[in-house]
């Protein structure tokens, strides 16, 4: 069988859009993208503007209320979206290309590099991720690029042993006995031959991935060890007013609810995915 007949069609990419759960969840995901990245642009105030009481209850003028320090607490939330995500998109996407990389080599290439890089990425295994983070931090002090570093470094082990196993699959099949019989480079093969071939493998593993990447930005974030205040940012809303829940709940209430829904319904869509290509999925050990 060829490499191009083993492509995944359209019909089958899009084939996880077709459960009502994936598509109600698809709608949500929109939604808090939207409010993510088009929310600056009607927010009624600076991020860092007091515009009003401490911990003011919502009215006509805060519908949210304001924050400990007299910001928009509705404000905020516009603001605030952007940097979960993209920081857990760059985070995410680093670790994609580290990890891939790894994973494509030592899949086809086998022997003794993929030994040493394999038992290598076991190690980083091992250490708790929040753990990492916290030593990393500590070390070379929190920043917005030791948080994107730290959490990359984090996911590229569970990566390259997921890009490794999918490699392994196809690096016995014909097309690609064909293309080393012609004489063809390592890396032709690699680009041609295989990453075509595991690209559902890889869209099955997309989406969980982004949503650790999620999940530890916030927390980061909330434990003060990446973005500072007064930056606009939901874990951050919830760390700096979570004294304060009983009187002014909207100020923790609303970014964290805007996280889980971000990340349950990010997970729905890539469950969908995941079902359509006939995978399962295996992150840092644990299969979907």
């Amino acid at each position: 069988m060829s490499a191009f007949a083993e492509r995944l069609d359209v019909r089958r990419r899009l084939r996880f859009a077709r459960s009502w759960p994936t598509r109600i969840a698809l709608l949500i995901l929109s939604a808090v993208g939207a409010v993510a990245f088009l929310g600056p642009f009607f927010a009624p105030h600076s991020p860092s503007e007091l515009a009003g009481q401490a911990f003011a209850q919502p009215s006509s003028a805060f519908p949210l209320g304001t924050d400990y320090l007299g910001e928009d607490v509705l404000s905020r939330v516009l603001w605030g979206g952007r940097s979960v995500i993209v920081f857990a998109a760059l985070a995410t996407g680093l670790a994609y290309l580290a990890g891939g990389s790894i994973g494509l080599f030592t899949g086809f290439s086998r022997g003794l590099a993929d030994n040493l890089l394999m038992r290598s990425m076991d190690v980083l295994l091992a250490f708790p991720p929040i753990l990492f983070l916290l030593l990393l931090a500590t070390g070379a002090g929190p920043s917005v690029t030791v948080l994107i570093l730290g959490i990359a470094i984090v996911q590229v082990p569970s990566v390259a042993r997921i890009i490794r196993t999918a490699t392994l699959d196809v690096a016995h099949r014909g097309y690609v006995e064909a293309a080393l019989a012609r004489g063809d480079s390592t890396f032709a093969i690699l680009r041609r031959e295989i990453l075509p071939n595991i690209g559902g493998t890889v869209a099955a593993d997309a989406g969980p991935r982004f949503t650790i990447s999620i999940l530890l930005v916030a927390a980061v974030n909330f434990l003060g060890l990446g973005l500072a205040p007064p930056a606009a940012d939901w874990a951050i809303m919830i760390s700096e007013n979570r004294t304060a829940i009983t009187i002014q709940p909207w100020a923790v209430v609303v970014p964290a609810l805007l996280i889980a829904v971000l990340t349950i319904s990010l997970n729905v869509v890539a469950d969908g995915v995941a079902r359509a290509q006939g995978r399962s999925i295996d992150i840092g050990g644990l299969r979907r």
